[in-house]
């Protein structure tokens, strides 16, 4: 386990998508204890096309710029058509052993040219240590226009910097890189190598802070989108999210394999396999009963490379019965294996924060809550979804649940007025048909309306 764990707090959007602004906070994010706290679940639910998916979007593509990658130019197509620029702001907890960050990333992306360009981003930070809490200020500002200005302020500069001119100068070139690269100079690889330098003054706490955030975003946070869940409904790959740390073996990804025939992997791929699916395997049977997946080893096969490969093909086994090939599962089925050794880190890893879009989808209701029943209780990590099911709805607490709104510049709330004893889901559905909250949270339907215009659309058929 290492030594800090960051937590996300909250995060703001602005003009990504059909959201104009909206906070989502985290159930845990007021509070100021040094000891990390349990599990945290947020739900985040509302009809379609009311900024759920968002949310899940701009985690997305802020991991890649919190990991140093060019910004992605399809950004540019989430952008509000409207608006000739985005922001963002994530609020996250570092802690330690006696400490807590309490530090904001801010990051204002501009389009430029028909491309997508980071104007400014920054990192503030409050310091909770020995009882005393420092106020929260920016400690390192980046400024595309600024040309002249490494970073603010210049008393954090200056710390960095000290009396070496060569670091000075390394900062600029390091500045021009990520301008060149078209990404985040705060978390790019040549200006990050500096910043995170061990320091003999303050600039010491805000470099663990940048090592930290980088960490998380590599290794501990997963994004997994519909694109994710999109590969099995086409039945063409089978991508598993995983994390693996061993003696042996330590990585984070997607590990995709082809349903439609076996693949040819190495060994260290085979290896890797071998230890998902082992890790998937403890769990499974207990999720589908009498059900478990076995790697089927074909026997040796020539890499395009001419190195030595072996032909695996992923199986699925059931009790008394011959295994198949899993692509003969059924759709929820292949969903629920993608997704497991995430949901497995998760739940035993106070570091991971998994956040899926439609965690629902092909997942029987009754399991669906169960699964975050189970989550509620005993796990330690964080995770963030977003579903159409209700049953989570009764299954989780208050502070685990979000509703996205019809008005655009207020997205997401908490329902008020609910109580411990109340069904959430009963006050969700009343809410929808008779209001009561501080915003609209479903842009009522007509049915009258809706019948009338599929009996129009049906007569045009017939008329041609």
């Amino acid at each position: 386990m290492r030594e800090y764990v960051v937590r996300l707090s909250s995060l703001t959007v602005k003009n990504i998508k059909n959201v104009k602004k909206g906070t989502i906070f985290m159930p845990l994010a007021k509070e100021r204890k040094l000891k990390l706290g349990g599990a945290e679940i947020l739900g985040i639910y509302g009809q379609n096309g009311s900024g759920k998916t968002a949310i899940v979007d701009t985690l997305f593509f802020l991991q890649r710029i919190m990991i140093g990658k060019e910004l992605d130019q399809n950004l540019i197509d989430y952008i509000d058509i409207d608006s000739s620029d985005a922001k963002v702001n994530a609020e996250f907890k570092i802690f330690g052993p006696n400490i807590l960050f309490e530090v904001g990333y801010y990051i204002n992306l501009i389009k430029q040219n028909g491309e997508v360009k980071i104007n400014r981003e920054y990192l503030n930070c409050a310091i909770n240590k020995d009882g005393i809490r420092t106020n929260k200020n920016i400690f390192i500002d980046y400024k595309y226009n600024e040309m002249e200005c490494i970073f603010k302020p210049q008393k954090r500069l200056d710390e960095v910097v000290g009396k070496n001119q060569e670091t000075k100068m390394d900062l600029i070139v390091a500045r021009k890189i990520a301008e060149k690269s078209n990404c985040s100079y705060i978390f790019g690889e040549s200006s990050r190598e500096i910043l995170c330098k061990e320091y003999n003054n303050d600039f010491k706490s805000y470099g663990i802070v940048i090592r930290e955030l980088f960490d998380f975003a590599l290794k501990d946070l997963f994004v997994i989108r519909n694109t994710h869940s999109g590969m099995i409904t086409a039945n063409f790959l089978l991508p598993m999210a995983f994390r693996v740390e061993s003696d042996r073996i330590g990585m984070k990804g997607d590990f995709a394999i082809p349903l439609m025939k076996p693949a040819v992997l190495d060994a260290e791929k085979k290896e890797l396999l071998h230890t998902i699916v082992e890790q998937i395997n403890t769990v499974l049977c207990t999720i589908i009963p009498g059900m478990r997946i076995e790697d089927k080893d074909y026997g040796q096969q020539a890499l395009d490379s001419g190195e030595d490969g072996w032909k695996i093909e992923l199986m699925s086994v059931r009790e008394g019965k011959r295994p198949i090939p899993i692509r003969m599962e059924s759709e929820g089925i292949i969903k629920i294996i993608s997704i497991l050794n995430a949901l497995i880190q998760a739940f035993a890893n106070p570091s991971i924060c998994l956040v899926i879009d439609e965690l629902d989808a092909g997942i029987f209701e009754y399991m669906l809550g169960e699964l975050l029943d189970i989550f509620q209780k005993s796990a330690k990590g964080q995770l963030i979804f977003t579903a159409h099911n209700l049953r989570a709805l009764e299954m989780l607490n208050k502070e685990s649940i979000m509703f996205s709104t019809v008005n655009p510049n207020n997205r997401y709330i908490h329902m008020k007025n609910v109580k411990d004893t109340n069904n959430v889901r009963s006050m969700y559905i009343r809410s929808i048909t008779l209001g009561g909250q501080d915003e609209i949270i479903y842009d009522e339907t007509d049915s009258l309306k809706i019948a009338r215009a599929f009996r129009k659309a049906g007569r045009s058929l017939c008329n041609e």
